[in-house]
């Protein structure tokens, strides 16, 4: 409960400052880049080390790419049936697609389960998630926005995103036996700032913005995100023989709040950045009530 509690205060914090304290100007892309450089390589290369082979793991990959590619194809289809822009079905895709994995999965991760449910959700989000954004999200944003994917673009911006770097390096290191206790003792508490930081940078960046032409579109994207994604990855992990911890992480990874860094890219591309924010918004609110929800409707 006490980690839960620290979740939300941060995020409160971030709102309450963004709001009344008149925050110097960068601040929220200096918070991110020391969470994306630092803190978050430092947590990959102190968990992954540790990771044990579990055929079960395919399972946490698998529910990003049902999530991912479930809503591709349900609002691909029923978008123009329902009169919508390709830049709002782009956007839906976008953000209903891919999850808040790291920012808000790894802190309500480990307030639920702990370091070993923490580094289930690395996983997921790492060999998931990030590389969905940073591949099929490009194309998805290209094709809605009228542009052509740049292969070479896709491939380096995976190559050379530090936590992904981080996550190949932990993979050598773990085969090789882990790090020495004294790097491992310096690596703990650079990781251990993602949490409030994180979670304060999604506060800083909150706004609510609902407009009536918004709400169909805003209760569809996130009725699938939020619900109907994480249902289907369930049924597919329970026929499948999944069970235990990885069957909890990969469902409520599946549950997570539209990510934000798919946002960005709506608005980078312009697909109805107001609807995307929108979405973000209110599915950050909503995650904090279903994730604990459908964790304790899990079993766990």
């Amino acid at each position: 409960m006490s980690a839960l509690l620290l979740l939300f205060v941060c995020l409160v914090l971030g709102v309450l400052v963004a709001r009344f304290a008149k925050p110097p100007a960068g601040i929220v892309p200096g918070i991110n880049w020391w969470v994306i450089n630092v803190a978050l390589p430092a947590l990959v290369l102190e968990l992954i080390p540790k990771v044990t082979f579990d055929p079960q793991l395919w399972f946490l990959v698998a529910t990003m790419w049902i999530t991912f590619f479930g809503v591709w194809l349900v609002f691909g289809l029923l978008g123009p049936r329902l009169g919508w822009s390709r830049g709002r079905i782009g956007a839906l895709i976008l953000v209903c697609g891919l999850g808040n994995t790291s920012f808000m999965g790894y802190p309500l991760m480990q307030a639920l389960h702990g370091r070993e449910g923490l580094t289930l959700a690395v996983v997921a989000d790492q060999l998931g998630c990030f590389p969905l954004l940073a591949s099929a999200g490009v194309i998805v944003a290209s094709i809605y926005a009228g542009r052509t994917p740049q292969p070479g673009t896709i491939v380096k911006r995976i190559l050379t995103f530090p936590a992904f770097v981080s996550l190949v390096i932990g993979i050598v290191v773990g085969r090789l036996g882990g790090w020495p206790a004294g790097l491992d003792s310096v690596l703990v508490p650079l990781g251990a700032t993602l949490t409030p930081l994180a979670l304060f940078s999604v506060g800083l960046q909150f706004k609510f913005r609902l407009g009536k032409h918004e709400l169909g579109a805003v209760s569809a994207g996130l009725g699938w995100k939020l619900l109907l994604a994480p249902l289907l990855c369930l049924a597919i992990g329970r026929l499948a023989g999944v069970h235990g911890l990885v069957l909890t992480i990969g469902v409520l990874q599946a549950a997570m709040a539209p990510m934000i860094s798919a946002a960005i890219l709506a608005d980078e591309y312009d697909l109805d950045p107001a609807l995307a924010n929108t979405i973000l918004s209110v599915g950050i609110v909503l995650s904090l009530a279903t994730i604990p929800l459908g964790n304790w409707m899990l079993g766990s």
